[in-house]
């Protein structure tokens, strides 16, 4: 796993096996990871201004929002591809979470998770992050987005066997804790 990981959290990470697809739970900051593609919690206008978006413009420079916003606008809880710019992952995902009004639920984080999935595999990508949906603009309270996701993405790898590796991203070490129960609960 990228040193970006272990410099957060001190190595710190859960790693379950679901079918042929490994779930990897880090903290630390999404953009630094070696990862086929990086998932970016959007709005459905694809502006990428604040939290993850602006950190993955920010890092990868101005040209993936310009790719993005080409692409859009799109639906709440679908998602569309766009090249890495200058982040190690050579993708972007871009899954809406929100609209206009920044405002997300529960559904919006379930079928941007799936979405997310079902894209990365169309791609035929190994690899695939994702941050915790919903919890930093959108304001959704940390377990319930960790639960959704973890049930997704479990969902996702008993059906399917390509990203062979998801890893979940917590920024914080709440939201990392956050998601490794919910993984653990979820591959239980």
């Amino acid at each position: 796993m990228p040193s970006a990981a272990s410099a957060v959290c001190g190595g710190c990470r859960v790693e379950r096996r679901i079918g042929a697809v490994t779930i990897v739970v880090v903290g630390g900051d999404i953009t630094r990871l070696e990862v086929d593609a990086v998932v970016n919690a959007a709005n459905t206008q694809l502006w990428m201004g604040g939290g993850v978006a602006g950190a993955i413009k920010r890092a990868g420079g101005d040209e993936i929002e310009r790719e993005a916003t080409a692409r859009g606008p799109i639906r709440i809880g679908e998602a569309v591809a766009t090249t890495g710019g200058r982040l190690p992952a050579r993708h972007v995902i871009h899954a809406a979470t929100m609209g206009p009004d920044l405002l997300t639920s529960a559904e919006a984080i379930r079928s941007a998770t799936a979405a997310s999935l079902r894209l990365a595999q169309a791609m035929g990508l190994a690899s695939v992050a994702l941050p915790l949906l919903g919890t930093g603009v959108g304001g959704f309270a940390l377990d319930e987005a960790a639960g959704l996701m973890a049930g997704e993405v479990a969902a996702h790898a008993r059906a399917a066997n390509r990203p062979a590796r998801v890893v979940l991203v917590g920024f914080t070490d709440e939201a990392r804790r956050a998601l490794e129960r919910a993984v653990e609960a979820a591959a239980g």
